[in-house]
Formats: C-alpha cells, sequence, structure tokens
C-alpha cells in the first residue's frame, strides 16, 4: 500500500488542500476504504479464489462483467509496478545526481529519459518479478522486512521533525490551500483514496496460497489501512512541520519533502527519509506484482484472457506466465518517461475503483440471497454504504466539474485502454458466449477443485 506516493507527493498533496485540508481528505479517504474492506472482507471467506475481485464480478454479474472488472484492475496493478520502480530514479537524482543522470536519451513532456535511470528501475522490475516467481512465501517474508525498516526509517524522521528547534505549529498556517475552496481540496484528496491506499485489496487476489483463514485476511486488510493512513499523515505532517508550506511549495521543488528534511535535518535526515523511500517503492512493487499476476492466472484460467496466462511454473507453483507478461509491460514504461506515466494514475484509480464497485455489488447481493454465513460481519448497509463510496469515487474522476476532474492527458490513455480492451473482448466474447455456467464455474474455481466452500458460484 505505501509506495513512492506516500514519500513524494505530500508536496502536491499540500499545494491541492493545504496540510489541514489533505488530513481530512487522507483520513476520509481511509475511513471509506475501511468501509469497501468490510464487502472484500465477506467475499474473500465466501470465495477463497486467484482473482479477487474478478471473482466477484463473475458472482455477481457473470462473465463479461467480470472481463470489465478485470480488465481496469490489471491496468491499475500493472500501472503502480513501474511508477514505484521510476520513483528511484527521482531518489538517485536527488541523492546522487552525478550517478543517475548518465546518458540522456531524449525527453518526453519536458522530462529528460537518462540511461541511467532506465537502468536501475529495470533492475528492481526484474528482481521483484523473480521473487514472485519463486513464490508467494519468499514474496511475504521480503515483505515484512521491508516493512519494518520503513515504519522505523518514518519513525525516526516524525521524532526528528517534532525535536527540531526550527519546527513550530504556525509553519501550518494557513491550514487550507489558499484560492480553492476547503471542500474542493478535500474531495480532490478523497478522489484518489482507491490509489492511495490501494492495498489491502492484493490480500483477496492470493486468497489460494494462504497459510491462514480467510478470516484473518480481513483483520490484515483493516490493519493495512489504519497503518497506511498513520504513515501517510505522519510524513505529509512532518513535511508541513519543519518549515512554513507556503515557502516551501512556492518554490515548485521536484520533492518537497526532501528538500525540506534536507534544509532542516541534514544529511542523515535525508539519509533516513531515502530509506523509507527506498523501501516504499520495494514494498509497492512487491505487493502489486503479485496482485497483478494473480488476477491475469485467474482470467486466464477462465479462459477470459488467453489460457497461456493460467499455466503455473512446475517447479514452484506460480503463474509463471502472467509474472513473465507483468515483468515486460513494466519494464517497458520507464522509456517513456515519468510525466507519462503519472497520467496514468487518475485512471488507474478508475479502475482500482470499479473494482471495489463490483465487489462491494457482489457483497450486497450475496447478503440478499442468503444470511450471513462468513466469519465477517459485514451486514446490508455497509455493503451498500461500500457501493455509494466506489461510486463516488469513480465520479469524482469522471464527472464534468468535479474538484477532482481528471486532466486531458488521462481521458486520452484511459480511451487508448478501453479501446484496447474492446477490441480484446472482441475476440474472446464468441468463445465465451459457448461455455455454460458449470463450465465457467469449474474453470474460475481451479481445475480439480471439486469442493468449493459453500457449493461453489454456479450453486449460489
Amino acid at each position: 500500500m505505501i509506495g513512492w506516493g506516500c514519500f513524494v507527493l505530500p508536496g502536491d498533496f499540500l499545494v491541492t488542500a493545504g496540510p489541514v485540508g489533505a488530513t481530512i481528505g487522507i483520513a476520509l479517504g481511509g475511513l471509506l476504504m475501511v468501509l469497501i474492506s468490510c464487502s472484500h472482507g465477506l467475499m474473500v471467506t465466501r470465495f477463497p479464489f486467484a482473482g479477487g475481485e474478478f471473482v466477484y464480478a463473475y458472482f455477481t454479474a457473470g462473465p463479461h462483467h467480470a472481463y470489465v472488472c478485470g480488465w481496469f484492475l490489471t491496468l491499475g496493478y500493472l500501472a503502480i509496478v513501474p511508477l514505484n520502480a521510476t520513483a528511484l530514479a527521482l531518489l538517485g537524482k536527488f541523492v546522487f545526481p552525478d550517478l543517475f543522470a548518465r546518458g540522456y536519451l531524449y525527453s518526453i513532456a519536458g522530462f529528460d529519459v537518462y540511461a541511467g535511470e532506465i537502468l536501475l528501475a529495470s533492475t528492481a522490475i526484474i528482481v521483484f518479478g523473480w521473487f514472485n516467481y519463486r513464490g508467494v512465501r519468499v514474496v511475504g517474508q521480503t515483505q515484512v522486512l521491508l516493512l519494518l525498516v520503513m515504519v522505523a526509517a518514518v519513525l525516526l524522521l516524525a521524532t526528528g521533525s517534532v525535536l527540531d528547534t526550527g519546527s513550530t505549529l504556525a509553519n501550518l498556517r494557513p491550514p487550507f490551500a489558499p484560492g480553492r475552496s476547503v471542500m474542493s481540496g478535500v474531495l480532490a484528496i478523497v478522489a484518489i483514496a482507491p490509489w492511495m491506499l490501494s492495498g489491502f485489496d492484493t490480500l483477496p487476489q492470493a486468497a489460494e496460497e494462504f497459510a491462514f483463514s480467510p478470516a484473518q485476511a480481513f483483520r490484515l486488510m483493516l490493519l493495512s489501512i489504519a497503518l497506511g493512513v498513520i504513515l501517510y499523515l505522519t510524513v505529509l505532517l512532518a513535511t508541513s512541520y519543519l518549515m512554513p508550506w507556503p515557502e516551501l511549495v512556492a518554490a515548485h521543488p521536484a520533492w518537497a519533502t526532501g528538500v525540506a528534511i534536507e534544509q532542516t535535518l541534514g544529511s542523515i535526515g535525508v539519509a533516513i527519509l531515502s530509506l523509507a523511500v527506498l523501501m516504499g517503492i520495494f514494498t509497492g512493487m512487491n505487493g502489486f506484482f503479485m496482485a497483478a499476476s494473480r488476477l491475469m492466472f485467474s482470467m486466464g484460467r477462465a479462459k477470459i484472457l488467453p489460457a497461456w496466462f493460467g499455466r503455473l511454473s512446475p517447479a514452484y507453483g506460480t503463474p509463471s506466465n502472467a509474472i513473465f507478461f507483468a515483468v515486460a509491460i513494466s519494464l517497458l514504461a520507464p522509456w517513456f518517461g515519468r510525466p507519462a506515466l503519472l497520467w496514468v494514475v487518475d485512471m488507474s484509480a478508475v479502475g482500482i475503483a470499479m473494482g471495489f464497485l463490483y465487489t462491494c455489488t457482489a457483497a450486497s447481493s450475496l447478503l440478499k440471497a442468503q444470511p450471513q454465513r462468513a466469519p465477517v460481519r459485514c451486514g446490508p448497509g455497509l455493503a451498500i454504504a461500500g457501493v455509494i463510496a466506489s461510486a463516488g469515487f469513480i465520479g469524482l474522476l469522471i464527472v464534468p466539474g468535479s474538484p477532482a476532474f481528471m486532466a486531458t492527458p488521462s481521458w486520452i490513455a484511459l480511451a487508448g485502454w478501453v479501446t484496447l480492451g474492446s477490441a480484446f473482448y472482441l475476440t474472446r466474447v464468441a468463445h465465451l458466449g459457448k461455455m455454460t455456467r458449470a463450465e465457467l464455474d469449474y474453470l474460475i474455481l481451479g481445475k480439480g477443485r471439486s469442493d468449493p466452500p459453500h457449493g461453489g458460484l454456479g450453486k449460489s
């Protein structure tokens, strides 16, 4: 959940909403994620199969809706991997400007692309692709270690910010961004919560590989959301507490948090911050590699994507082809420059929010059809609230006049992805029409699973 955005975006948050406005927006986004996670908790205990939201969309509305959900989620997950990888270039240029800003190649949208940063990002992508190929146990062990280092670094930064002699609450003034309404600023932050706090939803993607009960997965989702909100707020408030934030953002720094730490806490502070950013980048890549590959594996197993995606490694039992595809797509991204990737952020938030919408709708449908049988308390009211929250996220990004309405490049990128998905769908629709519901159930739940929980999707 915590990737480069937690450490790189506080400057943008301050410009958009001010320190207090951004704090309110992040907190509200976290509460909405909790509402949505209740439906995820219910569905993962009912259908503990790889694919998560894709499986839930199939349960709710059939294979065609499942394709739409899976296609958008694939975009959201795949976009986050190279976004984290290219954040290494920003960190490298800030800490070692003479090392990674070498081998100038070309410029895209005013951003200079260097061979050194492409090599750095590509190496990280390959390494974490290898971790995922080796199995979910390696992914989990690596994730825990990186997380502990990241949290320790953030706590050190927070302590240093409080103890710094120049730090004062007066630096938080004005509390809201001038020239913009309070509501507009807060909603602009809330709108990207699906992108900012997505990560808890990666757990259902690997449900078949859990070494613990699905009910425990729900508790882990809640814990991750709480920790994510705390870390975002800690870095945001540390950035604005160290020095007057209007003065900080007025200089239009490439990395506002890095500048604030460097000017107040010196080289030691920058070293600790860099370590936290590095761990955040690695955990984001690690987790979303797992989520993207498991989602594509599930779609391939159901033959909604080519069956090639549903093949497993004979040595490790991991979705090897899906992992190879994720690595290949991610390796293309650094060549296009960072601004082009940032245009995908809003678009990926739309895709992730659509996955949330399908999940909450599925939970609501399940609760209407059956008494609650899962060990997660999610009543119809919570499920409907999740539906409203998910639809609200999408509306904030796509409704004209909204404070978080997507920029033109994001719309162009979204149109391209929808066009590509539509073309690919047309090649699969005839195949889907020939398959019975029983055949699809068998494929989506996994070959050889003759006794899925509660009788399987088809018996719901």
